[in-house]
């Protein structure tokens, strides 16, 4: 899209004679995306958790000067050839616009929405279309009330077809997508208990969703689930329905039989009298469904069954996520051989330019030619040439013959072409790799996962996944529940509660975090080293540590007079003045910190010195999530109010204060001050049993070997456990060297094996696990998960009489972390 400034205000009704000269080609709402900042038009959006106003400074250094706004601050009052937009409400000043663009297109526009599928969906009727149509969709799953604008605002000249998806959390958001996506077909996909907390029923929620299709030409759907049958009579749609169904004869589309094979599925359906099948390469119930509603949606396209079924059988699985892996000769790789088109490659390279902290390691971009474009060869290369420019990427390796053919476009020093993979990987070696942040971007026919193999450093089989999807939800999760002003301090001691504290504290600087805690000067100075460049707290420096933490600019706890005076010589003997500290106050915890009887002497030691300045003073609250100790816990914040309240009296300057952490946050919401500290919490365990929280990571081994033993055999090391019966015991890859507890052993403890609990026996090992498998279904090399999603890690715990930290911080440095992120 390309707008004049101009046209832009009269769209949003803002007259405005004064607006500078300015041509609009992209609708910014996160800052950290800037790519083109002469043709970018940024909005102000104001979140529960943040107020985008504040990074307009930040981005007119950068180079912006065309803004929507809702609100003026003095400061921009220096600012010279820019234009304010001034509207009421900016996220509707961006629905706005993408209402205006969406009606510029007379073309069919499939909507899709529901619970569970909608990305799924998506990506197959991408792949089963994109030889008849060229396709415009959603990147990825932006669904929400911001990404829908974005997406449809991508509608070019070129589209004929667009697929849009459309999801909501809240009651009436709906109708605000509606005009935007104003779909012509319209697709619902399975109904669930997704987002379910903000509505009163599935009744509800489902008539919620259908508001999407009310002026659609047709409505696509499973007629047998009976609730969205009845829902869809209610809101008067049946009369353009196209339905598919696996009981009923007469509709459109009648599923006669499923098959089930080992590695595919084979569908019989009925249509207009005549009987076809296809297969798709999948096997699992919602695979099925999935693939069911793409065939209704290709048949009422009008293409033909015999093509259908060609597509079928190749289609691709979605990969949902980008992920994180640890390449060789230093090497950090992001794969996300999803796809290949041009709006993900920008969505990818912000990625990459997320994980750029490192000032070592260079941007290294592997891309495959870009298919379905729609565009003319050279016109499409140059754009993505200027992206890729654009986004500092240092070493270009292109394979595919289009982009070999346009290689004229690319202006880096560092590029190389080649015609396909297979000559990439006859010619390139893993030695010309080094300490490179590498992103492969390959649409799937190029198979990248060669490439990825050649690159991957492979330790073991065993992996940790580690959601940063879900640690952002968490952290918006507990931001949300402080005041604005509060800043929030996020642990990541314990190599990130064992979750890999470099990752995690890339995604929370991203994501504005205020400040980070380590234990030790160490933790704080590898974070250094990898670029992270927020305030970070060490919880607990050492007497002759000052060195470490002054050389890295990581600001110390003193919770006693020995180490604060220590600091305070150091100070001096530097010539630093006001370097920032943390003291600690210890109100009932009797871990470290200052005592209450010794708050006069503090306060007398620091009013005599310069080097050290009061940047907090905290106290641990000992039993903050449990009610039965809510009096002592109320003792301890009316002592810390008291002590800190007296210390910033006599030093005579603002200390920030604060007592909550975890559970805290959730229970103790009028005791927040100026920060809190957020620790278990952020990893998606609540200490109050709290919904709301994702799961952060997830342990996964594979299965070594099956065997069937008999009943009275023993399994395992000092024969101390006796078979009952005669069984099938699978060995997996993982013992207490790698983090699980002895105590799991002897059916004390359990894995999770294609959705089935499978109970450990005999005596854990260093490296292996015995686990009975006798009424599971399991072949070797199938995934055994340690805890996850579906065994928690808080159910574990309570098994061996332990707390959660203990078993998320017990996980190897052997073992692999794996990082995902949608």
């Amino acid at each position: 899209m390309k707008y004049d400034i101009n046209q832009i205000a009269s769209i949003l009704g803002v007259k405005d004679n004064n607006l500078y000269s300015a041509e609009i080609s992209i609708l910014l709402t996160d800052s950290r995306k800037l790519s083109n900042p002469s043709e970018t038009l940024f909005f102000a959006l104001e979140t529960k958790n943040n107020d985008a106003h504040n990074f307009i400074n930040e981005l007119y250094d950068s180079g912006v000067r065309n803004f929507v706004v809702s609100k003026q601050l003095p400061q921009w009052k220096s600012f010279q050839n820019v234009n304010l937009i001034k509207v009421k409400d900016c996220l509707h000043a961006l629905q706005k616009i993408a209402i205006y663009h969406r009606a510029l297109f007379n073309i069919p526009v499939i909507g899709i929405t529901g619970s569970n599928g909608k990305t799924i969906v998506k990506e197959w009727l991408y792949q089963l279309l994109e030889k008849d149509y060229n396709i415009v969709r959603s990147p990825r799953s932006y669904n929400s009330q911001i990404g829908v604008p974005l997406s449809v605002c991508q509608l070019n000249q070129e589209a004929e077809l667009g697929i849009f998806e459309a999801g909501i959390s809240m009651p009436n958001e709906m109708a605000l997508l509606v005009p935007i996506i104003k779909p012509t077909i319209g697709v619902l996909t399975k109904i669930g208990e997704a987002h379910q907390e903000n509505f009163s029923s599935l009744q509800q929620k489902t008539m919620e969703k259908l508001e999407l299709f009310v002026d659609s030409e047709v409505l696509i759907y499973d007629e047998d689930n009976q609730l969205v049958d009845r829902c869809i009579d209610l809101k008067v749609l049946s009369q353009k329905t196209f339905t598919w169904s696996r009981i009923n004869r007469e509709a459109h589309l009648f599923i006669s039989r499923i098959e089930k094979k080992p590695e595919l599925t084979q569908i019989s359906y009925s249509f207009m009298n005549f009987n076809y099948s296809f297969s798709i390469p999948f096997t699992d119930d919602a695979s099925i469904e999935n693939a069911i509603n793409c065939l209704a949606v290709a048949l009422y396209l009008h293409v033909p069954p015999t093509e259908i079924s060609e597509r079928m059988a190749t289609l691709d699985p979605v990969a949902m996520r980008l992920d994180v892996r640890q390449g060789k000769k230093g090497c950090l790789i992001i794969n996300d051989s999803y796809n290949s088109d041009i709006n993900s490659i920008k969505i990818a390279l912000d990625f990459q330019q997320q994980r750029k902290l490192q000032q070592s390691l260079k941007k290294t971009l592997i891309l495959s030619d870009i298919l379905q474009s729609g565009v003319l060869p050279k016109t499409l290369y140059k754009r993505v040439a200027e992206m890729i420019e654009q986004s500092g990427v240092q070493r270009l390796i292109g394979i595919g013959k289009d982009i070999l053919a346009n290689a004229e476009f690319f202006n880096l020093q560092d590029k190389s072409f080649y015609a396909s993979t297979e000559e990439f990987l006859k010619k390139v070696t893993v030695e010309s790799f080094k300490n490179e942040l590498i992103l492969l971007k390959g649409a799937r026919r190029f198979h990248f996962e060669e490439i990825n193999t050649l690159l991957e450093e492979r330790i073991h089989e065993t992996r940790l996944e580690v959601d940063l999807d879900a640690v952002v939800n968490n952290f918006n999760f507990y931001k949300s529940k402080l005041k604005p002003n509060v800043k929030l301090v996020c642990m990541v001691k314990a190599n990130g509660y064992g979750a890999g504290a470099v990752e995690i504290a890339k995604t929370l600087q991203y994501h504005r975090c205020d400040y980070l805690a380590v234990a030790v000067a160490e933790e704080g100075v590898s974070l250094r080293n990898e670029g992270i460049s927020l305030p970070v707290i060490v919880l607990n420096p050492e007497v002759n540590g000052f060195d470490e933490l002054f050389s890295n600019d990581l600001e110390p706890e003193v919770y006693n007079f020995r180490i604060l005076e220590a600091f305070i010589r150091e100070s001096e003997r530097r010539g630093v003045t006001n370097y920032p500290i943390h003291l600690k106050i210890d109100t009932g915890m009797h871990r470290l910190g200052f005592m209450i009887e010794d708050i006069e002497k503090l306060i007398i030691i620091l009013k005599e010195q310069k080097g050290l300045r009061v940047n907090s003073i905290f106290s641990h609250l000992s039993a903050s999530e449990s009610w039965k100790f809510d009096d002592f816990t109320h003792q301890q914040i009316s002592s810390f109010r008291h002590a800190a309240e007296i210390i910033e009296k006599e030093l005579n300057y603002p200390i920030n204060k604060h007592i909550l952490n975890s559970a805290g946050i959730e229970r103790f919401h009028d005791y927040e001050w100026d920060m809190a500290r957020l620790g278990i919490g952020l990893y998606g365990i609540s200490p109050s049993k709290l919904e709301g929280l994702q799961n952060v990571s997830t342990l996964k081994s594979t299965i070594l070997q099956i065997k069937n033993i008999s009943q009275e055999e023993t399994i395992g090391y000092g024969r101390n456990e006796k078979l009952n019966h005669d069984a099938r015991i699978a060995t997996i890859r993982f013992g207490y060297a790698d983090g699980l507890d002895r105590k799991f052993g002897n059916r004390n403890g359990k894995v999770l094996i294609n959705g089935e609990y499978a109970p450990i026996v005999g005596n854990v090992c260093m490296d292996l696990t015995m686990v009975d498998v006798t009424d599971i279904t399991a072949e070797e090399g199938d995934i055994a998960i340690l805890f996850g999603d579906k065994l928690t890690v808080t159910e574990l715990a309570d098994s061996i009489g332990t707390i959660p930290y203990e078993i998320l911080t017990s996980v190897s440095p052997r073992v692999k972390r794996v990082y995902v992120k949608e």
